[in-house]
């Protein structure tokens, strides 16, 4: 008898840096454009800084910044 899993399937995101903004485009190619304004550690990091980030259950975590933005 074959041994069965579930697994939540993981969301893939694409993040992005542009113009004063964070892009976020969702698997399904629906983006969401954020003013780094609102997020001054975002708007003052280094590009490793900015590219340390997890896809949460809520949104984007940014590990070495503790900041989170929820794209839900």
């Amino acid at each position: 008898m074959p041994l069965l899993s579930t697994r939540k399937q993981e969301q893939k995101v694409k993040v992005t840096f542009a113009n004063g903004l964070l892009f976020v485009e969702k698997a399904d190619g629906k983006q969401q454009a954020f003013p780094l304004e609102w997020f001054p550690k975002l708007l003052n990091a280094t590009d490793e800084e900015r590219e340390d980030w997890d896809q949460t259950d809520k949104g984007i975590r940014f590990n070495k910044l503790d900041v989170e933005v929820n794209i839900n």
